[in-house]
């Protein structure tokens, strides 16, 4: 047994609608005739004249909005669809179709005059033909702009599970690489490893409590990414080198650990234990233009694993994709012994 359509509010404000349209052209005649002779016998006449030309083309519009359009024609079955509107025509229209087969022996009108007769059957036949396929054409209107909503709020729903796997990409890659950092300072100084432990859990606290919204406020970023690049710094030889710049005016909100990969990718890619190492990161922003950048030597690990590749600029700007787009510019440049990266966004996007 088919389930039973809900009925929504929706539903009801568009019959409501259409009701007082149709009630607006049957009744707005009769009024103009009350109001110009005040006349109740010539503004009765007028409703009923109204009615009669009316009531055909209402019937044929309810009918086939609500009925043979969506179960016969959007169904292509459209043979059924145009019997059933013949049917439909015919006995609302029954007396008037057939006037001369029960009349015409009785009226000895001229040729002239059963040629206007027939010439206006074929306009009010016109007219309700017209008026089916309005009903139609409204009805497809607002089922292809449901479609349309319908398809809209996926796109939302598939946008938002998306940002939220890339997320989840992201933290743990984050921790992954974190941990490794502190395995290794474990053997060279275990005071500095306990302290890169609590810093570690200030980090995740962030990144687990603080972060499960859609925009965060630029500061935690700020300290976020400072707090990373420290605990990074702990494990760096006296061979490399690296500078931070990050000068806000004021505070607004950003994507959550939108930079973090990047900054990642930097350390991951940008230090060598026994060559001069650098890297320069920067979070500027000036007239209402935030801008991220970061420039780092290359030391390329393999043919496979090198600076502007993996999962981080990956996940980053496709990130950026979805909730920047067309909001922000990106610029890369790699060669054999640099990479640097650049990231606009206009301020509050």
């Amino acid at each position: 047994m088919r389930p039973m359509t809900k009925i929504t509010k929706k539903d009801l404000w568009l019959l409501t609608t259409q009701i007082a349209v149709w009630a607006a052209i049957i009744l707005l005649p009769p009024l103009a005739a009350w109001l110009t002779k005040r006349e109740w016998d010539l503004t009765s006449t007028m409703a009923l004249y109204v009615w009669g030309i009316t009531r055909s083309p209402l019937c044929l519009y309810f009918l086939n909005f609500y009925l043979f359009g969506p179960w016969l024609f959007f169904k292509r079955r459209f043979v059924t669809f145009a019997i059933a509107n013949i049917i439909a025509i015919a006995g609302l229209n029954y007396g008037f179709l057939f006037f001369n087969h029960f009349h015409g022996n009785d009226l000895k009108l001229p040729a002239a005059a059963w040629a206007g007769f027939y010439s206006g059957i074929f306009s009010y036949l016109l007219l309700n033909c017209v008026v089916i396929a309005s009903a139609i054409g409204i009805r497809q209107f607002l089922n292809m702009r449901k479609i349309k909503q319908q398809l809209e709020e996926k796109r939302l729903k598939d946008t938002e599970a998306e940002l939220a796997w890339l997320k989840n990409q992201i933290n743990p890659h984050f921790l992954f690489n974190t941990l490794n950092n502190i395995s290794s300072l474990t053997q060279i100084d275990a005071d500095a490893a306990q302290d890169a432990i609590a810093q570690l859990s200030d980090l995740l606290r962030y990144a687990i409590y603080e972060t499960n919204k859609e925009k965060v406020p630029i500061s935690g970023e700020i300290d976020f990414m400072s707090n990373y690049i420290d605990l990074m710094k702990l494990r760096c030889n006296d061979k490399t080198e690296v500078s931070t710049r990050f000068a806000v005016s004021h505070n607004f909100d950003i994507a959550p650990l939108l930079f973090i990969s990047l900054v990642e990718n930097a350390f991951k890619h940008g230090l060598s234990s026994n060559r001069a190492s650098n890297i320069d990161i920067s979070l500027v922003e000036e007239n209402g233009t935030l801008t991220f950048a970061c420039e780092n030597t290359n030391f390329s690990k393999n043919d496979t694993d090198r600076s502007g590749s993996g999962i981080g600029l990956e996940n980053t700007r496709r990130r950026l994709d979805l909730i920047y787009g067309g909001r922000y510019t990106w610029e890369q440049q790699s060669t054999d012994e640099l990479f640097s990266i650049k990231i606009t966004l206009v301020e509050g996007k």
